[in-house]
């Protein structure tokens, strides 16, 4: 099977999983996806992650973070930029998701940031995924 659209995959995987209460979610590997699950972290969506090499391209591991009551803190994740219509925005058009208590995760010149740290650097790029 081929996979055409591997940040939708993920999104899709990490929804999926949070539904269900698993602990961890594992994902193909790609540079793209790490760079999402480095912003989910350093947000504190996730845990963690690790990529773990294999015979083929790659696994990453991201372990999911839930609250004291066990309700997953990805409440909504949703794929903003789509392989057959990209939305390419600059910074000061870049969306406040959930009047600046989600976050909104973009692709730039610079790698895979936030939507805050494309406005402190001041860059606009690709809106790959909004998560709140």
């Amino acid at each position: 099977m081929s996979l055409n659209d591997p940040i939708a995959d993920m999104l899709t995987r990490i929804r999926n999983a949070s539904r269900v209460k698993k602990e961890e979610v594992i994902i193909k590997a790609s540079k793209i996806c790490e760079g999402v699950a480095n912003v989910l972290k350093q947000e504190g969506y996730i845990v963690d992650y690790d990529r773990i090499e294999d015979t083929k391209q790659g696994i990453i591991r991201i372990k999911l973070k839930y609250n004291e009551v066990g309700v997953p803190i990805i409440s909504v994740i949703k794929r903003s930029s789509k392989p057959g219509c990209r939305i390419y925005l600059s910074v000061d058009k870049l969306p406040r998701v959930m009047a600046g208590m989600g976050i909104a995760i973009v692709s730039t010149s610079k790698g895979v940031m936030s939507d805050k740290d494309c406005r402190e650097a001041n860059v606009g790029g690709e809106i790959l995924c909004t998560v709140s």
